[in-house]
């Protein structure tokens, strides 16, 4: 009897192999569909909400950080409630959509040009993968710069740290664009400040010819999540009644 139901239970088990095997191809077809390459965008960000955005960034740094424990991981995990939903946005998350996209999801749109009174403090701070991205979204939101308040270019992309202190310690910025990691590098080097952030926009839609985004590598995701989860934004996403609030947006 126990070597029939043995076999039984084998049998059912070798049944669902193919079904699983079918599954994940379906999925890996649906995930492959949704990679625009003549646009170089990942067009399944446009339905994430805040939940699916959770979802799949806490996925991405479990595959990412296997050197960490389970403490470590916990520490990088960011609440659904943290994550503005983007999902009612029509227009394609593309370069020359993301001036009109700031606005839409901008609280204060009114104020996208000015720079607070402190020095390398911006109201926003866009996150992208690679110094040649960033470069491209300096000059699409260049709408937003105006003398007083330039965008500040913050990535390793011929520009070296200490000149980027010192452009941060003697000027006034409303929007700063980065690197994950010299984004990390310039707040704890108290050039950047955090103090009068009102957003943070993460590049996310936007592939490689790899068909790769700030997410899918190792070298940008853990920066991304390190970067993201700090204590001192962390705590201001959640809470939007506070006035230090800040809004956290995957484009």
């Amino acid at each position: 009897m126990a070597t029939e139901e043995s076999t039984k239970k084998r049998m059912l088990q070798n049944d669902d192999k193919p079904r699983k095997k079918q599954k994940k191809q379906k999925k890996a077809r649906d995930d492959e569909g949704d990679l625009d390459t003549e646009a170089g965008l990942n067009r399944a960000f446009e339905r994430m909400d805040g939940q699916l955005l959770a979802d799949h960034i806490a996925q991405k740094t479990r595959r990412f950080g296997t050197d960490l424990s389970t403490v470590e991981l916990s520490d990088l995990y960011i609440s659904p409630n943290a994550i503005k939903d983007t999902t009612s946005w029509e227009k394609t998350r593309s370069l020359e959509n993301l001036p009109d996209f700031l606005e839409a999801f901008s609280d204060d749109s009114e104020r996208l040009s000015e720079a607070p009174k402190k020095c390398g403090s911006p109201h926003t701070i866009i996150v992208a993968g690679a110094g040649l991205r960033a470069a491209d979204l300096v000059r699409a939101v260049r709408k937003f710069q105006k003398k007083g308040s330039p965008v500040a270019k913050l990535f390793a992309k011929h520009f070296k740290l200490e000149e980027q202190v010192s452009f941060l310690q003697k000027t006034r910025t409303g929007i700063a664009v980065g690197t994950p990691q010299r984004l990390i590098d310039l707040i704890e080097n108290d050039a950047l400040s955090l103090e009068n952030l009102k957003r943070v926009i993460v590049d996310a839609s936007h592939i490689d010819q790899k068909k790769r985004g700030i997410a899918d590598m190792r070298e940008t995701m853990m920066p991304l999540a390190r970067l993201l989860c700090r204590s001192d934004l962390k705590e201001r996403y959640t809470d939007a009644d506070i006035v230090r609030h800040v809004d956290l947006i995957f484009y």
